[in-house]
């Protein structure tokens, strides 16, 4: 049975650790050098925000979602539990809460792409960098409840 809480700071190793195996095993086209600055500027922020967690039956994290006014900013899902509806779950979470809903998604990840055109969401552009201004498209998606 699976739990969607709110974090707690008990949480933050974990979470940390599950973004760390996702972004691993989904983000094989960044750099060396990117997954680094990226890891520093993760580790540094996740902590103070206000995430949404999927938790097993012993209240143990599964994967978390971050979501700023109806935006989602980041949905990890530990990869020994992909494919098993977790994320789903999650996103389901999200549009209870925002009927609308956007995020953005590298494009070199086709799984991610693929698995939110899957739940609803629909392209609506493309940018040719990423937040930060590296060399990682992203597109843009749009769900309504």
């Amino acid at each position: 049975m699976t739990v969607i809480r709110r974090s707690r700071p008990a949480d933050w190793p974990r979470i940390i650790e599950i973004w760390r195996g996702a972004v691993d095993a989904t983000h094989d086209f960044l750099t060396p050098e990117d997954r680094l600055a990226i890891d520093e500027l993760v580790c540094g922020f996740l902590p103070q925000a206000p995430l949404w967690l999927a938790v097993d039956e012993h209240d143990y994290p599964l994967a978390f979602m971050l979501i700023d006014d109806g935006h989602m900013e980041a949905l990890f899902v530990d990869p020994a539990r992909r494919g098993t509806g977790i994320g789903a779950a999650l996103v389901q979470h999200g549009l209870t809460l925002h009927s609308q809903m956007t995020t953005d998604v590298n494009e070199q990840n086709g799984q991610a792409v693929r698995f939110y055109e899957r739940m609803g969401f629909r392209r609506t552009g493309r940018s040719p960098i990423d937040g930060q201004g590296r060399p990682y498209p992203l597109i843009h998606l749009e769900c309504s409840s």
